[in-house]
């Protein structure tokens, strides 16, 4: 088998990035956008030693819950992995990317429940972050190809709202008249960098990310966005530095005001344009509901806290609730946020690191459950032996990324040991002070390859 060789292969798997997994001569290939069951004709498009990575060139046998692909430009733009699936299959899918995940990565054996469903498949998405950049003499305003920097030129994604085309299209509009340029990456040169947009129950903040402090006719932006949005506000966020971050550190107010007022499951907060907040409204609510509910009676330490929403809930359901968060200006959302809703005494913001003040948290509050929604990344190794010292009777975790989830649950059960070089490797048998309760998928993401997973870790009675 060699580079650009044509062959026709049967999958018969699904990956981790869900890409089909097929066999041929001793090769495993990886096939995007290939289904289960079905058979095709691949083109070999990259190979190292016994693996190789192909493209489909035609779809021989379709599978019968393969459907057509609402975006056009789905097989190019790196958001999407999943619309030629049919809904309810996403769903077994992803179960069964978690329990895979958990078994392949942390050596657990486990019953996942079936992956809970977003009340909408597409339309769903409250943010919209779109880069800006300028390739071969034009600007482009689209989403990047997957693995790269390359951008896919868009005017409608159908997982956003229909505001997302109208928006697109009206940046589009805006650089034509007033002579503006996208970003390149290769000469540094051009104006516009990224926009982003959140919707916040119809109120939306909008961020030009630009090069320059001052960008000549955003009063016409201003006019075409008050065509879109009864109500909202405009930022331009000044970042010219050779990164991959989207935002810079300076936010200015173009129009409107700084935050937006909203309340969500009975808490209200505020929320400004670099305030983070689940995309899926939906499915946010009955997650955090549901860790609400298994918490038990509290008080309740809630780890990687945010601008606090969820300790909040904690703190109005059990009366003592403890959030830690890294981020100063999150702290302060958050001790505005229990202002706001009367929490003082019932809801501590703690402004540090994780790993620094669990412990001491823990030796105070020894009934505590614990609550850990860490970045995709996972938790810290130092935070895990915190836990594994402290025994809290309850663990509570909250994961975006299968395979970080399975590497910390395998320390916390045991199933995952360090060897001497600081190595995870699984172990026969685990330690026997926490059993899971519970594992539960919930789509937060319709149509693209991640899901958002809550588990239960209960102390075992002596």
């Amino acid at each position: 088998m060699e580079k650009n060789d044509i062959v026709t292969v049967t999958a018969e798997a699904v990956g981790t990035q869900c890409e089909g997994i097929a066999r041929l001569g001793g090769v495993t290939l990886f096939v995007p956008y290939l289904l289960p069951g079905e058979r095709a004709v691949v083109k070999i498009v990259k190979i190292k030693g016994n693996i190789a990575y192909a493209k489909v060139e035609e779809i021989c046998t379709p599978a019968e819950e393969r459907v057509r692909p609402q975006c056009p430009v789905f097989h190019r733009c790196g958001g999407c992995q999943l619309q030629h699936l049919r809904y309810r299959d996403q769903l077994k899918l992803k179960a069964g990317l978690v329990r895979d995940a958990l078994h392949k990565i942390g050596g657990i054996h486990v019953s996942v429940s079936p992956c809970e469903r977003s009340d909408k498949d597409y339309g769903y998405r409250n943010k919209l972050q779109l880069p800006v950049g300028r390739q071969n003499g034009e600007n482009v305003i689209g989403f990047y190809a997957e693995r790269s920097h390359r951008i896919v030129p868009t005017e409608t994604c159908p997982i956003h709202p229909a505001w997302a085309d109208k928006l697109i299209a009206a940046l589009k509009n805006f650089m034509e008249k007033c002579g503006l340029d996208g970003y390149d990456e290769e000469t540094k040169t051009g104006q516009i960098r990224h926009v982003v947009v959140r919707e916040l129950r119809k109120k939306f903040l909008v961020t030009l990310v630009v090069t320059v402090p001052e960008i000549k006719g955003i009063d016409y932006f201003k006019f075409l966005l008050d065509g879109i949005f009864s109500e909202y506000s405009l930022f331009l966020n000044f970042n010219d530095a050779d990164t991959n971050a989207v935002l810079g550190s300076e936010f200015i107010l173009v129009k409107g005001q700084g935050s937006y007022e909203c309340t969500d499951m009975g808490i209200t907060f505020e929320a400004g344009p670099n305030t983070f907040v689940q995309v899926n409204d939906g499915v946010r609510g009955r997650l955090y509901a549901r860790t609400a509910e298994l918490a038990g009676e509290g008080p309740v330490i809630d780890c990687y806290a945010g601008g606090g929403l969820l300790t909040a809930l904690f703190a109005m359901r059990y009366g003592r609730a403890y959030g830690i968060e890294v981020v100063p200006e999150a702290v302060a959302c958050a001790d505005a946020l229990a202002v706001k809703n009367g929490l003082e005494g019932k809801m501590t913001n703690i402004c540090g690191r994780v790993e620094d003040e669990l412990a001491p948290l823990l030796a105070r509050e020894k009934d505590a459950t614990v609550v850990l929604d860490p970045p995709r990344a996972g938790v810290e190794r130092a935070v895990l032996k915190t836990l594994l010292a402290c025994a809290p009777k309850r663990i509570l975790m909250i994961s975006c990324n299968p395979a970080t989830l399975a590497r910390d649950l395998g320390i916390l059960l045991g199933t995952l040991t360090e060897n001497e070089h600081g190595e995870l490797i699984k172990t026969e048998k685990g330690h026997t002070m926490y059993e899971i309760g519970l594992v539960q998928p919930y789509d937060m993401f319709p149509q693209t390859r991640h899901v958002e997973t809550l588990v239960c870790l209960e102390r075992k009675m002596v």
